[in-house]
């Protein structure tokens, strides 16, 4: 081996270290990219507010419902659905509708109504839903709260009882089944109880509101 091929031996090698070590650079820079750039698209996209839920299809408790008799109008009425799911109806007793549809249970009252009319159709209505919320964490009275009418996320707070002092009203969480996933939303309700104009959040039937405590700094 001559005098120059033995210095261009090691020579070789080392640019060829220098050149692995360059590319692993860049790769890691590409890396490092893409995580900067992922991370600030996910802390820049907008938060989008939930959905509003569609209303159930099927009956539940508290939910008022007219059922009309056609051939018997004398027969007509308006109820609400009772705490153990059942109508109280003329001729024919107790029928349960918790859980059916308006379709359902008319079909079932025209049936229970065949022997008792010579002509047995009804049609059954909902007049108003009932809209359960869910309301936990550091409230007065956590629990299930009963509205009959639209309400928003600071009425179901003051339903149940209001504010514990240790709550964190800037982190207020509303967890909400959408297509058959749990979606959540955090709500600074601050700026509302101090007298600011603020957008209105409506709740839904389902939901679950959770108030947190404050973290206490040492």
């Amino acid at each position: 081996m001559t005098r120059n091929s033995r210095k261009t031996a090691p020579d070789f090698a080392v640019h060829i270290e220098i050149l692995a070590a360059g590319r692993n650079l860049v790769l890691m820079g590409l890396i490092g990219f893409c995580i900067l750039l992922f991370v600030g698209c996910q802390s820049s996209k907008p938060k989008t507010p939930l959905p509003l839920a569609h209303a159930p299809a099927e009956l539940t408790v508290g939910d008022v419902v007219k059922i009309t008799f056609p051939a018997a109008p004398e027969l007509n009425q308006s109820q609400k659905i009772g705490t153990d799911g059942t109508l109280s109806l003329p001729l024919v007793g107790q029928v349960h509708a918790a859980g059916k549809t308006p379709g359902a249970l008319q079909s079932e009252l025209s049936k229970l109504y065949k022997s008792q009319l010579q002509d047995s159709e009804t049609v059954v209505t909902v007049e108003s839903r009932a809209i359960p919320v869910v309301v936990s964490g550091a409230v007065q009275k956590p629990g299930k709260v009963v509205f009959e009418r639209p309400a928003t996320l600071l009425e179901a707070i003051m339903e149940a009882g209001g504010f514990t002092p240790e709550a964190d009203l800037k982190k207020v969480t509303v967890i909400r089944i959408v297509k058959g996933e749990h979606e959540a939303q955090a709500f600074d309700l601050r700026p509302v109880l101090k007298g600011r104009e603020t957008k209105a959040v409506y709740v839904s039937g389902g939901d679950v509101i959770y108030v947190p405590e404050r973290l206490l700094n040492f």
